[in-house]
């Protein structure tokens, strides 16, 4: 049923549980994991540059090292599954860029974590979830993670 199932993760816990998901979905379909980390667009366009950020210019490159190792852990948390993982790296807002990519990719399902967060939070910064749900044309799981006591 699904060739190609997309992992869309910023490499937080809110993932782990999604990452599980879209591993063990993969695996039963024999499906490709495509693994994308968007590099947000407003937060190094922001960036004033006055600074240096782990050791090289700018937030830009801090967060594509966060991105890779990202990629990276769930590329070996699917290889014990048996699974294929492709990692992907893009740049731009993160809503818009995961259904481009989703889009392009010819992606049959894509799978997202999500953790509750107060509703000021919410109403201020808005989803990266939310907003995938209202822009995707292809089937989207939310995967939720419980909130820590």
């Amino acid at each position: 049923m699904f060739e190609n199932v997309l992992l869309a993760t910023g490499g937080e816990a809110a993932s782990d549980r999604a990452t599980d998901h879209a591993i063990e979905l993969a695996a039963h379909h024999d499906a490709t994991l495509h693994v994308l980390y968007v590099v947000d667009s407003d937060v190094y366009d922001a960036y004033s540059g006055d600074e240096y950020v782990d050791g090289r210019e700018g937030p830009e490159h801090g967060l594509e090292e966060v991105g890779e190792e990202a990629i990276a852990a769930v590329s070996e948390r699917a290889a014990d599954r048996g699974v294929d993982v492709e990692g992907h790296i893009e740049h731009g807002q993160p809503p818009e860029t995961i259904v481009e990519f989703a889009r392009e990719a010819g992606v049959d399902l894509v799978v997202l974590g999500t953790r509750r967060r107060p509703d000021e939070y919410r109403s201020l910064l808005g989803s990266v979830t939310d907003r995938v749900l209202r822009l995707a044309e292809m089937p989207v799981t939310v995967v939720k993670t419980p909130v820590e006591p």
